[in-house]
């Protein structure tokens, strides 16, 4: 008769992320939704640069797409918008926005061995 024994793998490592509400996680799911499109997250690494008007993110023909994809990113907050004289300008939200950019297609460079 063979007994079977139990192995415990404890961590002693505490972790921040545990103590995150599901409020917080699900927002934070929206912002990776919002990232997810290639376009939207190209608008983003331009906004990365400094501030732009929609006729110098989009042709004309591309307009409408960019208007759609521009309001997206303002509903998750990842872009505020402010009226100057005739034009609209667009800006990332905060140095967070930034960092994740930034962060996000340095490690797909990284990861994926990506030379622009």
């Amino acid at each position: 008769m063979s007994i079977e024994r139990e192995e415990h793998h404890e961590h002693q490592v505490q972790r921040n992320i545990a103590n995150v509400s599901d409020k917080t996680l699900e927002k934070a799911a929206q912002l990776f939704k919002a990232l997810a499109d290639p376009e939207r997250l190209k608008l983003l690494t331009i906004l990365s640069e400094g501030e732009a008007c929609v006729s110098e993110l989009a042709t004309k023909e591309q307009m409408s797409t960019v208007s759609q994809r521009l309001k997206i990113l303002r509903m998750e907050n990842l872009v505020s918008k402010k009226r100057q004289g005739k034009h609209i300008i667009y800006r990332l939200t905060d140095h967070h926005v930034f960092e994740l950019v930034e962060n996000a297609v340095a490690h797909a460079k990284e990861r994926y061995e990506i030379q622009d």
